[in-house]
């Protein structure tokens, strides 16, 4: 069997002919992983509820025969209480606009909790549609001292069954040869019974004909289980985790920082010493290498943090905490769905939001929504490591731990506190006596991830990241080098205005403190005054609207006019030219603490706008969203400055 990868992305049939697969199945079991493996598509995997929440198609070749594969989101049940769900249903129904209905169903179970398993079965079999049966997880199964016969599985049920090790390609070749047959795949003679009862004694009959034993648990698991979700000792592991977590992100990733910052400095230094257009120098160097190499030093940050955050999905740890973090969520009004939801946007808001499809409640969908934005995204590592590094020396130290990593882990804790707040405070202001619906969470065991997998995680989030910098960051910054630039200044005019044009910093600091820029920024400057801001950082917010990392290469230009060779000493010794705090550093700790604040409250992704209307059919409520949290964002980021400001005396 020979499988490409020819079609994907979400929403929408592939132009084809060829017969259309559907893969169907729970959370957890497997389901994107052979989905991949079939088509060559690099799905993300998760191990928890909600992670596919898009339609994703893809194109499989067995031979000279061609099959568009479309891999659903996970589902427990056809009894549909929520968004995605309801798609499922609808997709093997034929009501989805647009989307032909399945010629045939891949459905797919794990082996190690077949017995739920085969009631969904048994709600797909009696859609009558040609259907295999895929089990996952045998090789578990038999090691936690269980067993099936697969064999006598397909006779038991009236339908094919295949037994695939997605992760490692085992069956998938034997499932290749099973899709060439789909035409001729058998349909039950009695379709199994749909009333409750009478269904689970149809399980059962099937368990006990197929000679399926259950896994047990190891023992090892129910230890370690008790600790980590014990309501006290869970929550001071997770919290451990969390600070070690944030730590490492610093620690690892500064050596490989240092590496890519010098790179770029080196790049720039052959550019001012073979580039002898003043323009296109300060085009190549400071917008492209000063701007976009600035941002692009903090990809080694990212791809450790999903790195991190792929270990930990992997091996099963963050369902363990979604679990614990379902009673934080209830006193919010929510259930621990809705931690899924804001789980997915530490990477970004945007799959957050698109998440919440997997509430039953429309009020706990729009409360998760106006709260996803405050969680603290990929987006915003950049700036908070910039800002960080100049508001804590790299040495110093909070007893055992970096005192770095204690200010990251806080300013992570401060988004996820706030998104609690306002999600309560949606919540309530929508009502709150709706009843909790009952969140379904299944604890996988522990494994130890693929490298594959984790690899095809962090590459794929890296991809997104670089991107971003080819696209959005690249565009932008030359942009912000325009505004920058212009309008020209003569020769004349700036000895008139007693600048040396002997001294390239001199006459780069001139250009930007005379540019339209610098005339935006002042004419905004009343409003971020208060907070410390000068003109420099507020064009740096103003263009962070389009994305957060702008923030950064908008500094970097900033500075890089000012010192070509070392941008970051730059920013450090940068000083207010006039005011009341003239000669007074820009960057100092209250100015600082006021950044920090404020990019951690506002709403600065255009792109998040955008799904929050798409996901709820009005511009009501992204405008609501993007008020409130610019509104918050000031006032905290003033409080901030006011209470460091007393602090430092």
């Amino acid at each position: 069997m020979s499988a490409g990868c020819h079609d994907g992305g979400g929403g929408g049939a592939v132009a084809t002919a060829a017969p259309h697969i559907a893969l169907v199945g729970a959370p957890n079991a497997g389901k994107t992983s052979i989905f991949n493996a079939l088509t060559g598509l690099r799905g993300k995997t998760g191990n928890y509820p909600g992670v596919t929440v898009s339609r994703f198609v893809g194109a499989c070749r067995v031979g000279p025969h061609r099959y568009v594969i479309e891999d659903l989101p996970g589902t427990y049940g056809l009894e549909a209480v929520s968004p995605d769900e309801q798609i499922v249903v609808d997709a093997l129904d034929g009501r989805l606009e647009g989307v032909p209905r399945p010629d045939a169903l891949l459905v797919v179970v794990d082996a190690t909790s077949l017995r739920r398993s085969l009631g969904f079965v048994a709600q797909v079999l009696a859609r009558r549609l040609p259907t295999c049966v895929v089990v996952t997880f045998t090789d578990e199964l038999t090691s936690r001292q269980g067993a099936l016969d697969v064999e006598a599985l397909g006779p038991a049920l009236g339908v094919p069954v295949v037994a695939v090790i997605g992760h490692r390609r085992r069956g998938i070749t034997e499932l290749g040869d099973r899709l060439a047959g789909w035409a001729r795949w058998p349909v039950p003679a009695l379709a199994p019974p749909t009333d409750l009862a009478q269904r689970d004694a149809w399980v059962e009959s099937v368990l006990a004909f197929a000679g399926y034993r259950a896994a047990e648990q190891h023992r090892v698991t129910r230890r370690v289980d008790s600790v980590l979700l014990h309501p006290l000792w869970g929550t001071v592991v997770f919290f451990a985790v969390m600070v070690v977590f944030f730590q490492t992100l610093f620690t690892l990733a500064a050596p490989l920082q240092d590496a890519v910052a010098a790179l770029f400095s080196w790049l720039s230094t052959l550019v001012a010493a073979h580039v002898h257009s003043r323009w296109l120098a300060s085009l190549l160097g400071d917008a492209l290498l000063g701007g976009v190499g600035g941002v692009l030093v903090f990809l080694p940050q990212i791809m450790l943090l999903f790195l991190l955050l792929s270990l930990l999905e992997g091996v099963g740890y963050l369902s363990r905490a979604a679990f614990l973090m379902d009673r934080v969520m209830a006193r919010a009004g929510l259930e621990g769905r809705a931690f899924v939801a804001l789980l997915s946007s530490f990477a970004c808001a945007i799959p957050g939001i698109m998440a919440t499809r997997t509430l039953p409640s429309a009020r706990d969908r729009i409360a998760t929504m106006m709260a996803a934005p405050l969680i603290t995204c990929s987006a915003r590592l950049p700036v908070y490591v910039l800002l960080i590094g100049l508001l804590v020396d790299r040495s110093a130290r909070i007893g055992p731990f970096g005192a770095q990593g204690l200010v990251m882990f806080g300013l992570y804790l401060l988004g996820a506190v706030s998104a609690m707040v306002a999600a309560w405070g949606f919540k309530k202001l929508g009502d709150r006596r709706g009843p909790l619906v009952p969140f379904y969470l299944e604890m996988p065991p522990y494994r130890l991830p693929s490298p594959r997998s984790v690899l095809i995680a962090v590459w794929t989030s890296a991809g997104s990241f670089l991107r971003k910098c080819s696209t959005i960051i690249v565009t932008t910054t030359i942009a912000l080098w325009l505004l920058l630039n212009l309008p020209l200044h003569s020769t004349a005019q700036m000895r008139a205005a007693g600048v040396d044009t002997g001294r390239p910093a001199a006459v780069s600091t001139y250009t930007v403190e005379h540019s339209y820029a610098a005339g935006l920024g002042r004419l905004v400057t009343p409003v971020f005054e208060p907070l410390g801001f000068d003109w420099r950082i507020t064009v740096g917010v103003l263009s962070a609207q389009s994305a957060r990392e702008v923030f950064v290469a908008t500094l970097g230009q900033v500075a890089a006019a000012g010192d070509p060779a070392d941008p970051a000493a730059a920013l450090r010794a940068m000083t207010y030219p006039d005011g009341p705090r003239a000669g007074q550093r820009v960057f100092g700790p209250p100015t600082v603490a006021a950044l920090l604040v404020y990019f951690a409250y506002a709403l600065q992704c255009m792109a998040t706008v955008g799904v929050i209307r798409r996901e709820t059919g009005t511009w009501r409520w992204p405008a609501l969203a993007f008020t409130y949290l610019t509104v918050t964002a000031w006032l905290m980021a003033y409080l901030a400055r006011t209470v460091v400001s007393l602090v430092g005396g």
